[in-house]
């Protein structure tokens, strides 16, 4: 998204919504196929049988992501923020998440204790991870 001839913040957008349609579909049907948990596999027919609400939900949680990424692209190019700082933001989402699912929904509360050492370290080391993206402009 820097240079001359690079494309802007919208034309990323539209390839980003591309790919990410183009690998929900196929992941989505591996996964039907094969489920992870082991079950009987689940034909194209009864994805289309689930409740509209549920399609409903996965469309608001699109909306949102997409917008989120057109902010963030858009963000990179400005002069103030830059591409590390917008993408230390961006990636923020990702501990946002964790922290839902671990303090929240207590994903690991019954969990080996060896486990949630894990967890404190994965914190640890991607703050340290953003922080350092975010500060590398600087230095």
């Amino acid at each position: 998204m820097i240079g001359e001839d690079a494309p802007g913040p919208y034309a990323t957008a539209l390839f980003f919504v591309l790919g990410v349609a183009l690998c929900a579909i196929t992941v989505n049907y591996l996964l039907m196929r094969r489920p992870l948990d082991g079950g009987e596999p689940v034909s194209m027919g009864s994805y289309s049988k689930a409740p509209r609400v549920w399609h409903l939900w996965g469309i608001i949680g699109g909306a949102i992501w997409c917008t989120g990424a057109v902010l963030n692209f858009v963000a990179s190019r400005s002069h103030i923020v830059g591409p590390a700082v917008s993408y230390s933001i961006g990636q923020g989402a990702t501990m946002i998440s964790a922290c839902w699912g671990v303090f929240v929904w207590r994903e690991f509360a019954t969990d080996p204790s060896r486990s949630k050492t894990f967890l404190v370290w994965m914190f640890i080391f991607f703050v340290c991870g953003l922080t350092a993206v975010a500060l590398a402009p600087i230095f």
